[in-house]
């Protein structure tokens, strides 16, 4: 089939997907024993006997992971149920050494919530979760790189994971990404996880399925698994909706199946096939009692909820009238909210909203700079440097050629922008009598270029601008010198 023709079919279908999230929780020890919750420890040193799942051991609730799971909850919208009930579930992994998980079930700690989610044309988007529920994470297998052996490292056996499964309310890659990166920003927002996806503590499993436009019945789907990025999990979303058409359309039907994404050749492969409830054998938790959530409870957590990603970018629209695009920057990375509501408050315009998207941000990636650093009463970009230099600029005294270049001394020496405007003498030339004297000597100096403008040459005009800025050493305030110019020329 060739690319023109299989654009054409893949038209006639539409993708459903749904998402399941394990969230890895930073609480101090693991889920029901007292070891440490300390990612990268040396292998086998973080255990015990009850997160190595030895005989006759009972397992104990940490509340911390209660306490994460409701916040979550109730940060995604959720209804926060007074009654859950842990499970187990059956399976045989090397890694697992009890041979099931401690999970919950029929009985989830939370449900019914919703994320919105905003799309490239600017709308919104509901994506709605079926449930969170709380469980234990297993060990870690690893290979030897000749496959002669495998190794088991327990030390994650026993961490706590909250799961944040939706419903199959996704139709697009795109949507998927939007999704798990609001949902990333909601969960390290809370700080209830580090969120790095790298090391797993953050990972996203992707249900896919497709089926005609319009058909209101369900194709087979497949699960796409153990991808650690967001470029990655939308490019693998695109390939296997277009891997599924494209068997569809050749007579083919497809095999319910976890596969994984292989980065280098930008294929997914499969894995094994993919279980359903009822391979799991689950059954109720004897060893862990009905958990029972009081309101009070409840209302005591939800005091503890900070402001999140959607809240202030609501807010930044509103109170500060943000376009979209400069909210959405802002809003989404807490301590650049910090550093702009600081700003703010001494010099509040829209000057300085452009130097800390534009500049701001692109000299903090180039030299490799923590926001938060910037943020200290010590460093050279702390938003009352910020604010002063852009004040300058406002009140006329700089333009923003020489604020360029205070900026840049700024960052080497500290200095207030206003000491280096004094200093250097860097105050904008605001005298017409001044200007108007440099612009007429130019103009006899370049007689030639003049006639050439007044014969129609109007790209000339550039070339008396750039004269004129050189002579006055970039000091001209650009509005008064363009005036004078087309006076003189005219």
């Amino acid at each position: 089939m060739n690319n023109a023709q299989f654009t054409t079919n893949k038209n006639k279908y539409e993708a459903v997907i749904g998402v399941e999230v394990h969230v890895q929780l930073a609480t101090q020890s693991k889920i029901f024993c007292s070891c440490p919750n300390q990612p990268g420890s040396a292998p086998n040193t973080t255990i015990c006997e009850i997160c190595s799942g030895q005989p006759g051991t009972l397992p104990v609730l940490n509340e911390q992971v209660v306490a994460c799971a409701v916040m979550a909850g109730i940060a995604t919208r959720c209804q926060i149920n007074s009654m859950s009930e842990f499970s187990r579930k059956h399976y045989f992994y090397p890694d697992l050494p009890k041979g099931f998980q401690i999970t919950q079930a029929d009985f989830p700690i939370a449900q019914h919530g919703h994320i919105t989610i905003r799309l490239e044309n600017g709308t919104t988007k509901n994506i709605h979760l079926r449930r969170i529920h709380i469980e234990e994470d297993a060990g870690k297998s690893m290979h030897a790189p000749d496959n002669s052996c495998s190794l088991v490292d327990l030390n994650r056996a026993g961490t706590p994971l909250l799961e944040i499964v939706t419903e199959p309310d996704l139709s697009s890659p795109a949507e998927v990404k939007a999704y798990l990166q609001e949902l990333h920003a909601i969960i390290t927002s809370l700080g209830i996880s580090s969120g790095n996806m790298e090391e797993g503590a953050f990972r996203a499993d992707t249900n896919i399925s497709v089926r005609l436009q319009g058909d209101s019945k369900l194709g087979t789907r497949c699960e796409l698994k153990n991808i650690n990025s967001f470029k990655f999990i939308a490019d693998a979303t695109t390939y296997e909706i277009d891997r599924q058409i494209e068997i569809i359309e050749q007579g083919g039907s497809i095999t319910q199946q976890t596969r994984l994404w292989d980065t280098k050749q930008r294929i997914t492969v499969p894995m094994r096939s993919k279980e359903e409830a009822a391979d799991y054998r689950y059954m109720p938790e004897p060893d862990i009692p009905l958990l029972q959530l009081s309101e009070e409870y409840i209302a005591a957590i939800r005091t503890k909820v900070p402001e999140l990603p959607y809240q202030r970018f609501e807010r930044l629209c509103t109170a500060y009238e943000l376009s979209p695009y400069e909210a959405e920057i802002i809003a989404y990375n807490p301590s650049l909210a910090v550093y702009f509501e600081q700003a703010w408050k001494l010099n509040p315009s829209k000057t300085l909203i452009n130097w800390i998207l534009r500049d701001l941000l692109g000299t903090i990636k180039e030299r490799s700079i923590d926001i938060n650093s910037c943020l200290s009463d010590q460093s050279p970009l702390r938003p009352a440097q910020l604010a002063e230099l852009t004040q300058l600029i406002d009140k006329g005294t700089i333009n923003a050629r020489t604020a360029q270049e205070i900026f840049a001394e700024m960052i080497t020496s500290n200095a207030r922008p206003s000491d280096i405007v004094r200093e250097r003498g860097l105050e904008q030339m605001g005298s017409t009598e001044e200007l108007e004297k440099i612009i007429i000597q130019l103009i006899e100096q370049y007689a030639s270029q003049a006639a050439e403008y007044r014969a129609g040459k109007v790209k000339l005009f550039g070339f008396f601008v750039g004269k004129a800025m050189e002579q006055t050493k970039g000091r001209a305030q650009p509005q008064l010198l363009n005036e004078l110019i087309k006076k003189h020329l005219s």
